[in-house]
């Protein structure tokens, strides 16, 4: 990061906060050692699963100690959460009623009938994507086998404009079952007739 920048900040923080609150200094060493940031590549292409950033869950998904079933909230609580973070402030206050109560409970299934089956160590390292795509593109979040890198199932959401009614929210998934040429819906959710802003804004 370039010297000017850093002081520039450093300076306008003191002088919003009064002095108040300081800087810490991990924040600038972090951000000498990151890698450069390549978000300005083509928004169209998605890159390639095992390229991308992912967050391995691991020992997070023990079995119960009561029974052998395996413990699916930390997934489901990751899934609500990417699915938010590509919203953004725009969309997500107008939608998450109607996402909660229709969308999130059939994603909540197919999660379920999906890890349910898998194998005790195919299960135990799963990782889910932690990078939604922006602009127009459809990509919330995949899960895939943590080792391999390979796609279990990937959940969408399109943006459909149809005539006389406006923009609609198509939200689906596709699973290696099939090679992820199924369309499955989970459902719709309008959002008027106005053009809606991109994801992630």
């Amino acid at each position: 990061m370039k010297k000017w920048l850093q002081k520039t900040l450093v300076i306008t923080v003191a002088l919003l906060t009064f002095g108040l609150i300081t800087p810490n200094h991990e924040i600038w060493d972090s951000l000498d050692n990151s890698q450069p940031n390549n978000g300005s590549q083509g928004s169209n292409i998605e890159s390639n699963p095992t390229e991308q950033a992912t967050t391995l869950v691991e020992d997070s998904f023990a079995h119960s100690e009561t029974n052998d079933t395996p413990d699916l909230e930390p997934i489901l609580h990751a899934a609500k959460e990417q699915a938010y973070i590509k919203f953004g402030p725009r969309i997500a206050p107008v939608i998450s009623d109607e996402f909660e109560s229709n969308i999130f409970p059939k994603l909540e299934e197919v999660i379920e009938l999906t890890l349910t089956r898998l194998d005790a160590d195919s299960f135990r390292y799963l990782a889910i994507s932690d990078k939604p795509s922006g602009e127009y593109n459809e990509k919330i979040f995949n899960i895939s086998n943590g080792t391999s890198g390979k796609d279990l199932i990937r959940f969408h959401v399109r943006t459909e404009k149809r005539p006389q009614e406006g923009f609609y929210y198509n939200f689906h998934y596709h699973t290696s079952e099939d090679n992820f040429v199924a369309h499955h819906s989970l459902g719709d959710i309008y959002w008027s007739k106005n053009t809606p802003p991109k994801w992630l804004s």
